[in-house]
């Protein structure tokens, strides 16, 4: 008896950053992995570039627009029934004003300030990327 290949989510997610500051969002106590905090972001659909899914969720999300810019890195993370290869983009918020829309709450925070936070595994890891701490 074989076992199924295990299924691969692509996702991307925004690097906010504003006066020192980086955007991070909650995820709703009824997602999964409920009430933890990424970067803004989500899954890229059939068909959907990397800018347009960001766009999309960055939309969904928080009703603000972003510029993407440049890929920052890259974390492939096995979860127990999936793997998520995530794609973290520079990003610049095109909107003044951000709305919880699909997202419990955001925050400003410094990277001083991550580990006050309970990130997501595949978040964790791409922010250790991110800080030189990988």
């Amino acid at each position: 008896m074989s076992e199924e290949p295990r299924k691969t989510i692509r996702v991307v997610a925004a690097v906010v950053e504003r006066d020192g500051r980086y955007l991070i969002t909650q995820r709703r106590k009824t997602a999964v992995l409920p009430s933890l905090w990424e970067f803004p972001g989500g899954r890229v659909e059939e068909r959907e570039s990397d800018a347009e899914a960001l766009g999309r969720e960055v939309l969904e999300r928080l009703e603000a627009s972003v510029e993407v810019g440049e890929l920052i890195s890259f974390v492939s993370h096995p979860y127990e029934k999936y793997t998520v290869d995530l794609y973290l983009y520079q990003c610049r918020l095109l909107s003044d004003g951000l709305t919880c829309k699909a997202v419990q709450d955001f925050r400003w925070v410094t990277s001083d300030e991550f580990d006050r936070y309970d990130f997501t595994p595949a978040d964790e890891a791409s922010m250790n990327e991110l800080l030189g701490e990988g």
